[in-house]
């Protein structure tokens, strides 16, 4: 065992977690003035983070359980991101087809009230209900950016081609999608500018209090070195495993934790032509999403099953895909199956569970509590959703602002994410321009680069004049020089943080490319270590 070494500075805040939540306090945390250490014991995002259905939304299911102020902020922080990040998210239209005949077994305060009030609606979601939510949705949170709700005429709409003949009718409304995996690292990247250390395949063994201070003990996962740091607060953003710090590493007694729900979803072979996206209501109440993805595939998902524990692996079991494609085949007019599928992936949304009561709706909210007594605070951080990790990054800060003072007040709002320094509407502009700086790029290829790296995209390429410019070409137009760039600024150690979290282009290599590419980077990291 590696002898444990004493780090000698002292941090005001020392943050446990490498998914959103964790780095989007320690940016905020660190444009405030304050020094920053963030632990993460894998990849940043590679657990709940990578493993969304890839949305900024409001939450449009959300108002049926009366969830009017999270719906609201959510809404309002979807034009508010897509400011910031207008490379990594985008504005995507909504479909929502509807028939009379649909009926639902639905627990929703909403349904319940139907079926006291006019019990002859039991099981169904009527025309006025929808459009009367959808008119909510329009006007809760400010939009001033994002087209409003439309009717769709399926039988003249492209977005009815690809559905059965019985739907002619549906709602068209707007949300955001956003690459989940790189707003982490982008907002870990921005701390770091900002002065934060950011420490990754680091695990936390220890945290006690001592007097006024934590005294945090971690281990380096790939040396096995242990060091103990030092701060004024800790921050548990652990996410799925944020219970079992408190009741493991931290050891705070509480009877708060989280109830861990497993979301799975599939990825198939293209299912339609054209780029919007899918709202689909199941008889069982719940409801999944159809998305564009990747240029050649469709997303769908998403499933909610409990999952006992964070350190089990989330899968998309048999009975999840078989689930998802019976779904969506209600609609599609093509029946999906198992062997459309390409690809799978599964996360564990952590909820708020008070330790007094079952999990119900309210546990859809983040939940932030701080625990003082004995010595140093530490703020706990329970739940949340990748729309709202902005505000619960500004909440955190309320929570820390008694404990430890702040250069400035909130500051995130609009500034731009790293490569994002260009408008909303900038993204053709900016892929025609690095087209003409850059003739050896298609189409494809410039668009891949700018929706992953925006204004940075012509910092990889360089002086590059012809692709053998950019080095070792491991397929799919992923270069020697993008890899690099994403070891030496994006915190990429392997193959899969490559393929899988900062990109997925892993579903466009082969086994024999995906080897090759975790060899070179082996190979690379040994010559850099000596």
């Amino acid at each position: 065992m590696s002898a444990i070494q004493s780090s000698e500075s002292v941090s005001d805040l020392f943050v446990i977690g490498g998914g959103i939540n964790g780095c989007g306090i320690a940016r905020d945390a660190a444009g405030r003035g304050l020094s920053v250490t963030l632990a993460e014991m894998d990849d940043l995002a590679q657990a709940t983070s990578s493993s969304s259905t890839k949305l900024f939304h409001g939450g449009l299911r959300y108002l049926e359980y009366f969830e009017f102020r999270l719906v609201r902020e959510a809404l309002i922080e979807r034009e508010t991101l897509l400011r910031a990040m207008p490379h990594i998210s985008w504005p995507m239209r909504f479909v929502l087809p509807y028939h009379p005949s649909m009926r639902f077994e639905s627990d929703t305060p909403t349904s319940k009230l139907l079926g006291t009030v006019m019990p002859w609606m039991k099981g169904r979601r009527p025309a006025w209900l929808i459009r009367l939510g959808l008119f909510m949705y329009d006007h809760l949170g400010g939009r001033k950016i994002l087209p409003g709700t439309r009717t769709v005429d399926l039988k003249n709409d492209p977005a009815g081609a690809p559905l059965r003949p019985d739907f002619e009718t549906a709602y068209e409304y707007s949300d955001c999608w956003v690459e989940d995996s790189r707003l982490v690292v982008l907002n870990a990247r921005d701390a770091q500018a900002r002065g934060a250390k950011i420490m990754t395949q680091t695990r936390v063994l220890h945290a006690a209090r001592e007097g006024d201070l934590w005294a945090v003990e971690i281990e380096d996962r790939e040396t096995g070195a242990r060091r103990t740091h030092r701060a004024k607060m800790l921050v548990n953003a652990g996410g799925p495993w944020v219970g079992k710090l408190l009741k493991g590493a931290i050891e705070v007694e509480t009877r708060e934790g989280v109830r861990l729900v497993r979301g799975s979803h599939i990825v198939t072979k293209r299912l339609y032509d054209h780029d919007k996206c899918y709202f689909f209501q199941g008889t069982d109440g719940r409801i999944i999403f159809a998305i564009p993805y990747e240029t050649d595939f469709t997303l769908i998902g998403t499933t909610d099953a409990d999952h006992p524990d964070p350190s089990e692996p989330a899968v998309c079991t048999p009975e999840e895909q078989d689930y998802l494609c019976r779904f969506a085949s209600r609609y599609f007019e093509r029946e999906v199956t198992r062997e459309d599928i390409v690809w799978t992936y599964s996360g564990v949304r952590p909820l708020y569970d008070d330790g007094a009561s079952s999990a119900t709706a309210a546990t859809r909210d983040y939940t932030l509590t701080v625990e003082a007594t004995g010595g140093a605070p530490v703020l706990n951080v329970f739940g949340g959703k990748i729309t709202t990790y902005r505000r619960l990054a500004e909440s955190a800060m309320e929570k820390i602002a008694p404990f430890l003072a702040m250069d400035k007040g909130a500051w995130t709002a609009g500034v731009a994410l790293p490569g994002g320094d260009f408008p909303v509407d900038g993204v053709e502009p900016l892929i025609a321009r690095l087209m003409a700086d850059y003739p050896f790029l298609d189409a494809r290829w410039a668009r891949r680069l700018v929706r992953a790296y925006g204004t940075e995209a012509r910092v990889i390429l360089g002086e590059a004049r012809t692709p053998e410019d950019l080095g070792r070409d491991f397929g799919a137009t992923l270069t020697e020089a993008e890899v690099a760039w994403l070891v030496e600024k994006e915190y990429a150690r392997s193959a899969d943080d490559v393929l899988w979290r900062r990109s997925k282009l892993g579903l466009r290599l082969t086994e024999d490319q995906a080897a090759a590419l975790e060899d070179w980077m082996q190979r690379e990291r040994a010559a850099r270590h000596g």
